[in-house]
């Protein structure tokens, strides 16, 4: 068991607290790593990436080399999961350059600082966002938002082009909000793929240019990065895994029902108040479950005045002597 420090300062105790697991939480970050061997087009990519993720300060880039992180092998994801931790980056991508894997890029995603799932693309014809020569005039602004087109069927049918789809959605994507103002749309990343194992990534810039009428006129102006992934090998997570992280907490407070609790051994519990009762004062001569009794009492009553034809007889006789004797 990990042993529990208590935090001896404010600044430690806020630490742990943004760290902690939240309802909502907090943007992913990412942490950008090298090889032991790397590339001029890797090293482009990964500063162009840490570019495009670091507003915010949502990226963090190690330039020094790891020569004991393998992701895909048994054991080699442990200096990974340990970075993560010290980071708190659920997100990262590791480049490496070598003769049987050349400009390999791997993109992954951490659950609970553990690894989820992984990527390995290849990357081809890139071209920085320097080579455009548009500077700082379109680059993306703190608080913006990016669109997402992404071209092709092979983005629905295709198992790993859906599984690169998310992963790519995940580091590009930035904040999640509900509202936005649509000045705050300043880029697209376009995808299109190109073949099975091919895919075409562009980055854009969104330009309104007037028309004559209330709508403005949209323009794609191309400012890079922009290369070709080829996809080489993922994995995916297992089922047991993805259930636990797809899991969502109920933001909405359940309704408090009165005079209602729970138990473990008999479940819903209820208690019902019942008001003192006024038996005196209740009119039971006009409850439906007393009218067969009145009838039967009614019934006996009349019967017991009704005389039969000997009892007549004889009170005639005794009056005609009371007659005679008088």
């Amino acid at each position: 068991m990990l042993k529990v420090v208590k935090p001896k300062t404010n600044q430690t105790r806020r630490a742990i607290e943004k760290r902690a697991p939240k309802l909502v939480e907090t943007i992913k970050k990412i942490l950008i790593l090298h090889g032991t061997k790397t590339s001029s087009v890797l090293n482009g990519v990964l500063t162009d990436m840490f570019h495009l993720t670091r507003a915010g300060g949502n990226a963090i880039r190690y330039t020094k080399k790891n020569g004991n992180i393998q992701p895909f092998e048994s054991g080699g994801e442990t200096t990974m999961e340990f970075l993560s931790q010290k980071t708190d980056c659920s997100l990262f991508a590791f480049a490496s350059h070598s003769k049987k894997r050349p400009n390999n890029l791997i993109l992954g995603r951490m659950y609970d600082h553990h690894l989820y799932d992984l990527v390995e693309v290849g990357i081809e014809n890139f071209s920085s966002m320097e080579s455009f020569g548009h500077g700082k005039k379109l680059a993306p602004q703190v608080g913006s938002k990016p669109l997402f087109a992404f071209i092709g069927e092979g983005f629905e049918t295709k198992e790993h082009l859906k599984h690169l789809k998310e992963v790519i959605l995940d580091i590009f994507r930035g904040e999640v909000v509900e509202n936005i103002n649509l000045t705050g749309l300043d880029r697209v990343f376009v995808c299109t793929a190109v073949g099975d194992n091919k895919v075409r990534f562009m980055h854009c810039a969104i330009r309104l240019k007037k028309s004559g009428t209330r709508v403005p006129r949209t323009e794609l102006v191309e400012i890079g990065p922009s290369m070709d992934l080829v996809h080489r090998r993922h994995r995916l997570p297992n089922d047991d895994l993805k259930k636990e992280a797809m899991k969502s907490a109920n933001l909405k407070a359940k309704k408090k029902v009165k005079n209602v609790s729970g138990d473990l051994l008999s479940g819903k519990v209820g208690r019902i108040y019942v008001p003192k009762q006024e038996v005196g004062d209740m009119a039971l001569a006009k409850m439906k479950g007393l009218k067969r009794e009145r009838r039967e009492a009614a019934a006996s009553h009349s019967a017991s005045k009704i005389k039969t034809p000997k009892e007549n007889a004889g009170e005639n006789r005794a009056f005609s002597k009371k007659q005679k004797t008088g």
